[in-house]
């Protein structure tokens, strides 16, 4: 577990998995060995191009996710996970399924951030959902509701406060800085927007993700006038 660790902080999925699979098989049940499983492959599905895998991979670190919050009922991270896991999905899957597991990230999350009310990333995946779904107006809500029912109404005012709490919980964390600066342009409060979104790309790397957070956020900084 200890040489997944460490594969683990370089961000090297594959490697990590291997040690933490080795680990998995002497302890089934052990909670955060499990998440850490569920991470790996969720890093490899950053790693690959191929939509079939990314499904592939992606489901098995639900799968991970899940048998840890099983397992661990009051585990903030455990529950955290089964909620990331099922976000990582969500642009490949179809709409009715993303519906339905949009109401699995948002319990998670909630459920995380009872046992955990200090937990960033938390309040950062809570703060994604509320971007899904008050990115869903006029005519492309009103198809969704036909077939999938009344649809929750949160608005980027939601979303900026759960990304603002999650950036005084950790200030270091590049995709915080990055979302709420893509909330703040859609509000229109540009000079905000620049501020975060200027802190974000300066921030040090300390996520898989980082790398391609920052470009995007460039790109936002770049449409700002």
């Amino acid at each position: 577990m200890r040489k997944g660790d460490v594969a683990d902080a370089r961000f090297e999925g594959g490697v990590a998995l291997q040690s933490y699979l080795a680990a998995g098989k002497m302890e089934p049940k052990n909670v955060a060995l499990l998440v850490h499983i569920s991470r790996a492959y969720r890093y490899l599905m950053s790693d690959t191009t191929k939509t079939s895998e990314k499904l592939r991979l992606g489901a098995l670190a639900v799968t991970y996710a899940e048998r840890a919050a099983a397992l661990g009922p009051k585990d903030a991270d455990a529950q955290l996970a089964v909620a990331i896991s099922y976000g990582k999905l969500q642009p490949l899957v179809s709409s009715g399924e993303k519906v339905r597991t949009a109401r699995t990230i948002k319990s998670q999350a909630q459920k995380a951030l009872r046992l955990n009310p200090r937990n960033d990333l938390a309040w950062h995946v809570l703060g994604r959902w509320n971007v899904g779904y008050a990115e869903l107006t006029g005519l492309k809500r009103k198809l969704a509701e036909i077939s999938y029912g009344t649809l929750p109404a949160p608005t980027y005012a939601d979303a900026a406060k759960c990304f603002e709490k999650a950036i005084a919980l950790n200030p270091a964390r590049v995709i915080n800085y990055i979302e709420l600066g893509h909330v703040y342009s859609e509000m229109g409060r540009t000079p905000d927007a620049r501020k975060v979104l200027t802190k974000g790309v300066g921030l040090k790397q300390t996520d898989k993700d980082d790398l391609e957070m920052k470009q995007r956020g460039r790109e936002i900084l770049a449409t700002l006038r």
